[in-house]
């Protein structure tokens, strides 16, 4: 990720801009803190749980298919493993770095799509039969992308002391 695509959310932007430019940010540190990393430390489970950075991306991907495309009948990539197993938090071992990253980058555009092409008032309904708005969705996966993002700050800190939101930008 470069630093080129670290927007701020706007001061006075519109309602769906903010909270799809606040998912971003968050959506980019997550990929951020894989940077630099090898298979072994990327895939390390570092708590009693397993919990992993590769497993994080990997759930956060699943997660983006689920609320953003099933919840509102848009189309998604068939996924190989069982999310309600706990199946997307860990990585496989033939699973890599760039599978991960890849499937999560396809699992972002999707999202991106439907916010791009539905109205915040949108509602579609959720994996547990709930009624919800795309609004409602947004923000939910702010919370959901800013909380995992926080597990892998800790995470990446205990690999190789590396820790931060963003990568320090370019002195200008």
């Amino acid at each position: 990720m470069g630093t080129e695509r670290i927007r701020q959310v706007p001061f006075e932007g519109d309602e769906k801009e903010s909270l799809h430019i606040a998912l971003d940010r968050h959506r980019d540190v997550v990929v951020w803190k894989l940077a630099g990393l090898d298979e072994e430390q990327a895939r390390r489970p570092l708590t009693p749980s397993g919990t992993s950075l590769l497993g994080l991306v990997k759930h956060l991907a699943s997660v983006e298919y689920g609320w953003f495309c099933e919840t509102f009948g848009r189309e998604s990539e068939p996924l190989w493993f069982d999310p309600f197993e706990n199946e997307d938090m860990a990585a496989t071992d033939d699973e890599t770095t760039a599978d991960i990253l890849a499937f999560f980058a396809r699992a972002r555009a999707a999202a991106d799509r439907a916010v791009a092409e539905l109205p915040l008032d949108t509602v579609g309904t959720a994996w547990d039969g709930r009624k919800v708005s795309l609004r409602w969705v947004l923000v939910h996966m702010v919370e959901e992308t800013a909380r995992h993002a926080g597990h892998m700050d800790i995470l990446r800190e205990l690999i190789d002391g590396t820790t931060g939101g963003f990568p320090a930008l370019p002195a200008k």
